[in-house]
């Protein structure tokens, strides 16, 4: 069998959404206390290996194998890439692909717990997180799950419209983040500003993000028209996110800053994942718009209840997640695949979908993190020792220090 031009540009793509987990490794270990750059690249970095494992040996099948109540697949159906997929080229180029997106579902949370988890205990979180979490809900979605066109909410209200993986992916991580930091607790010293150590690098990663997320948003286009139109709106949304960000932090009488302006253009991203695929440009530059604006006041949100998510995980793709899949309902255009939005003509039906969608995903994602960071609490233990945490995680877990100036 010959390689034929859309195997060529999924394979590419695959390559780019897998260079995406360095960027997410550069752009929160920069973001880091200098005492914790180490570990939270390596808690990164984990997440290829355990997801690229658990992926080949069981996720695909719980992802994508026959239904068990509509809410995961048959993990026996593909145990370890062995049944049919196994001599059909073009299905593990496809099985390949999606690998990348579970690696980097279970980096993002990374950022939340920064400077405080206990590694061991952070790579049996990862294997069970995929496992529990992000399979079944990415069955629930993409494959013949409850929110699918047969499935028993989506046969009622419609299937909710997410091309790429805003509620899969990012509203999944964002709120499994925000459970495991509430269950977890506050860093050491939690009133102490804490800067980032190293600024460029963590521009560095965004900027291998942005570029890694035209695969990520493109690599399942179909046809030349469809990957155009992704194309434009990966590129306007971050653009537009990115320019609010500078914009509130002016009109607030605050010089425009890096880490805000990069996680404006994040937050874009973010937005337009689920949606790129069915909006107008101008769409793309609204859902931009909103999902810098609403990550901003996330940020300030999380300041004043006083909860630890120190990277900002949450507002970046819990908040900006739910932006862009809820922004679908009114600017979905018309075609074959869906209903169009409230804007054009579609009525309520694709908004409800949308809304059920992002609900699933929060209740779900909430509920199954928040069983197994008890479980690990209570056995393994979340969280180094305070005394370690303020000296530095890096001596401690990895015995590596990022930097030496001797």
């Amino acid at each position: 069998m010959e390689l034929d031009a859309v195997n060529v540009w999924m394979m590419v793509a695959a390559g780019l959404v897998l260079l995406m987990t360095p960027g997410v490794a550069f752009f929160y270990g920069g973001m880091t206390r200098i005492t914790s750059a180490i570990n939270m690249m390596m808690m990164v970095f984990s997440a290829m290996a355990v997801g690229g494992l658990v992926w080949v040996l069981f996720g695909y099948g719980l992802s994508s194998g026959d239904s068990i109540a509509g809410i995961v697949g048959n993990p026996l159906s593909e145990l370890g890439l062995t049944g049919s997929v196994a001599n059909d080229p073009a299905s593990l180029i496809s099985i390949g692909y999606g690998s990348t997106f579970a690696m980097i579902a279970i980096a993002l949370i990374a950022g939340a717990v920064a400077d405080r988890a206990k590694f061991s205990t952070w790579l049996v979180f990862s294997a069970a997180w995929v496992t529990l979490v992000y399979c079944p809900l990415a069955f629930m979605v993409w494959g013949d799950g409850l929110l699918s066109e047969s499935g028993a909410i989506g046969s009622l209200f419609g299937p909710a419209i997410d091309f790429a993986g805003g509620t899969v992916v990012h509203i999944n991580a964002g709120v499994s983040a925000l459970v495991l930091v509430v269950v977890m607790g506050r860093r050491a010293r939690f009133s102490t500003p804490h800067k980032p150590h190293n600024i460029p690098i963590t521009v560095l990663g965004a900027a291998l993000l942005w570029f890694g997320w035209f695969g990520f948003n493109g690599g399942a286009a179909t046809t030349i028209e469809q990957g155009g139109l992704i194309w434009i709106n990966t590129l306007a949304a971050p653009a537009a996110g990115m320019i609010t960000w500078i914009m509130i932090e002016r009109l607030r009488a605050s010089r425009p800053s890096s880490i805000g302006s990069v996680s404006g253009a994040i937050a874009g991203l973010v937005a337009i994942t689920p949606a790129c695929a069915n909006v107008d440009p101008y769409a793309a530059i609204l859902i931009g718009i909103a999902a810098g604006a609403g990550a901003i006041f996330a940020v300030e949100a999380k300041n004043r209840l006083r909860y630890d998510d120190a990277l900002d995980v949450v507002a970046v793709h819990l908040v900006a997640g739910i932006i862009g899949t809820v922004m679908i309902g009114f600017f979905a255009f018309p075609n074959e695949d869906g209903p169009a939005g409230l804007f054009y003509g579609g009525g309520l039906e694709l908004l409800v979908a949308q809304v059920l969608a992002c609900l699933v995903a929060i209740v779900f994602a909430g509920l199954v993190t928040l069983a197994i960071s008890l479980v690990l609490r209570s056995t393994m233990g979340l969280r180094i020792d305070p005394r370690e945490e303020l000296e530095g995680i890096d001596t401690f877990e990895h015995a590596e220090q990022a930097y030496s100036f001797r």
